[in-house]
């Protein structure tokens, strides 16, 4: 049985049936983690978005927003709940937070939606990387 669980939270109904699905099968500790990533040339369409504070700003904010909602999605099934956010690139942010934090399971969504939409590609890319490269169990819920 675990004895910590890590469920990184993207803001997709996916990783909030993840959370869901950690806090009904696991009586352990359990964190959820929130990866902002910061928005550099490499990743604006060649460069034509500037970075900004502004949007910095409003990724933050929506980082605290995702925590919060988990923390009353926790309140509700009468658990505790650890939360971090962090900054960085998503697969690599939550591989560096399992070997650091004695974690010993990873809980998380998979892609969902149309394979056009970007951000269930890039949420699909990141699920695949965790589970090849992670030193942990890792659960896909889909």
């Amino acid at each position: 049985m675990a004895s910590h669980v890590l469920v990184p939270l993207d803001g997709s109904p996916l990783a909030d049936d993840a959370l869901a699905h950690a806090l009904d099968t696991f009586d352990c500790p359990v964190t959820v983690l929130n990866v902002v990533t910061p928005l550099d040339e490499g990743m604006s369409e060649g460069g034509i978005l500037d970075t900004d504070e502004s949007r910095e700003d409003a990724a933050r904010d929506r980082a605290e927003t995702l925590i919060e909602r988990a923390r009353r999605q926790a309140e509700a099934v009468d658990r505790d709940l650890d939360t971090v956010v962090e900054t960085g690139d998503p697969a690599e942010t939550i591989l560096e937070y399992v070997d650091d934090h004695d974690v010993d399971h990873v809980v998380m969504g998979g892609h969902g939606g149309a394979k056009s939409d970007l951000a269930s590609r890039l949420l699909g890319t990141v699920a695949t990387v965790v589970v090849g490269e992670a030193p942990v169990t890792v659960t896909v819920v889909r």
